[in-house]
């Protein structure tokens, strides 16, 4: 392992690259074929969890609640925000299929239950 770590980017010359390289080495979590994500492997996730963990017990602390928030939301949403944010709308991924299909009023979406992959897996 020693001999790996000798293999790393320098942390002074490039920290952000550096932190990347220890995650990577220390099998930590992988890149993934989706430019901007990893996939955490099991010693990176147990240590999210932990971090979670304490997180958590900290804000309650202070009185904090947890919230969810879904991961999809209309684009029309990005749109009124970036007007406040200045390159926001540039960091969001775009969904342009899917398989749901519009209710018969046309106000929301239902699952397709004969959707199939385009692609089997």
């Amino acid at each position: 392992m020693a001999k790996e770590l000798k293999n790393l980017t320098k942390r002074a010359d490039n920290y952000s690259q550096w932190y990347n390289d220890l995650v990577v080495k220390a099998d930590l979590a992988e890149l993934s074929p989706v430019r901007g994500c990893m996939i955490i492997k099991p010693y990176g996730y147990a240590i999210w969890e932990k971090m979670q963990q304490q997180l958590d017990k900290m804000f309650k602390q202070t009185g904090v609640q947890n919230a969810y928030f879904p991961l999809l939301i209309p684009k029309s949403f990005f749109s009124r925000e970036a007007e406040h944010v200045a390159g926001f709308a540039k960091e969001c991924a775009v969904v342009t299929h899917y398989r749901l299909r519009s209710t018969e009023d046309g106000t929301e979406v239902e699952v397709d239950p004969n959707a199939k992959l385009d692609e089997e897996l």
